[in-house]
């Protein structure tokens, strides 16, 4: 499986652990960058491009990091297609796979140890989708509205 992964500075090293742990366990790894540490990079290009590099490559998953995860995962979701989601435990990691189809995990680099970080970042590529009838029909209305941008109708209270 191929999988991408975007950082800023917050989430160079981890993003660097990573992509070197993921190759070993036999992942076909793109950096999607930065490749050097820079105190001033800025996280969108990164997660922008990583998200659209999963969209364009079904099958693939990505990995965004930075800081708390959260500008992180908010950068990813701009892009149509994308189902980012922010994981604080593996639990998470593995429901939004679950769940949520979720292609594309966000952590955040300073608020976990690697080890930490490492356990949820395979907890979501070894999950697959569950099919749920349920989570898939929640889904396509959300793939629904990103093609339209029409709001759904609200049901009757």
């Amino acid at each position: 499986m191929r999988v991408y992964l975007g950082s800023d500075h917050a989430g160079f090293e981890l993003k660097t652990h990573l992509v070197n742990h993921l190759a070993k366990q036999g992942y076909d790894v793109v950096d999607v960058g930065p490749h050097v540490y820079d105190p001033e990079d800025d996280y969108p290009a990164f997660c922008l491009n990583t998200g659209a590099k999963v969209v364009a490559d079904p099958g693939s998953l990505g990995i965004v990091i930075g800081g708390s995860g959260n500008g992180e995962q908010i950068a990813a979701n701009k892009i149509a297609g994308v189902r980012s989601a922010l994981a604080w435990k593996v639990e998470i990691a593995q429901l939004a796979r679950q769940h949520n189809d979720a292609n594309v995990l966000s952590i955040g680099g300073r608020q976990h140890t690697l080890d930490e970080a490492t356990a949820m970042a395979e907890a979501f590529l070894t999950t697959s989708f569950s099919g749920n009838e349920r989570h898939a029909r929640r889904i396509a209305q959300l793939s629904e509205y990103e093609k339209t941008r029409e709001l759904p109708v609200l049901p009757a209270s």
